[in-house]
């Protein structure tokens, strides 16, 4: 008998990191439950024929706490192997916070840093005991390894998520469920700009073989791409 495939919950995943996640899941013979925002067409549908029902499309801003209350109970009879919180936003990376906008800054922290930990809460107990809960962080998260400044607004926001998820597993106890905090690197997407040192192929099946060996490993760890701890 063929073994059921295990399931990924990968929210943001229209395009860039989160693009390559699922098509990363996908390769390696997982089912994988992603989110698009929006109706538009994404590089995600164009997965649909070689995947098959494999993939399911979900439409999610993780901003409007009412989709995110409808998607749950949608998924509510979903059992999630890993659920790898992706989405979120950098607004005028090169402004300091003196020169940026009020209202700019309040949208990283919530899509960044709010909202995931929102989802997080909303379908942590569709994880599997031994599953896995992933939140894409960044080594500008760090507040330790801030000696040259700059991106500060999102800095701030990818801290903020840092410090949610550490109080998060605080809350967990004794739970078996491996927690992660993952920096992917530098990376070429439309966030990272075509400057980045790594291609998303450098980044996310390294990404995804940390997820792999952390798996059955309870408590929080901030980690990279190549399975190296990130200061906090």
């Amino acid at each position: 008998m063929t073994p059921k495939p295990q399931t990924a919950f990968i929210v943001g995943a229209s395009r860039g990191l989160g693009l390559a996640l699922a098509t990363e899941y996908l390769k390696r013979g997982w089912r994988v439950i992603a989110t698009v925002r929006g109706s538009a067409r994404t590089k995600l549908h164009d997965l649909e024929a070689s995947a098959g029902d494999r993939l399911k499309i979900e439409h999610l801003d993780i901003d409007v706490p009412a989709e995110v209350a409808a998607l749950r109970q949608r998924l509510k009879n979903q059992l999630l192997d890993v659920l790898f919180v992706n989405a979120g936003v950098a607004i005028d990376p090169d402004k300091s916070m003196t020169e940026l906008d009020t209202d700019a800054f309040t949208r990283m922290m919530v899509t960044n840093a709010l909202s995931p930990m929102r989802i997080i809460e909303a379908f942590d107990s569709l994880v599997a005991p031994d599953g896995v809960i992933v939140a894409m962080s960044s080594e500008l998260g760090s507040v330790g390894d801030n000696t040259d400044g700059g991106w500060e607004g999102y800095r701030a926001s990818k801290a903020a998520l840092n410090t949610l998820m550490r109080s998060y597993a605080a809350r967990q106890g004794t739970s078996p469920r491996t927690l992660l905090l993952i920096a992917p690197g530098w990376v070429r997407t439309d966030m990272g700009g075509a400057g980045a040192p790594l291609d998303v192929s450098d980044s996310i099946p390294r990404v995804v073989d940390v997820v792999t060996a952390q798996t059955g490993r309870s408590g929080l760890q901030y980690l990279d791409y190549r399975g190296e701890t990130v200061p906090w």
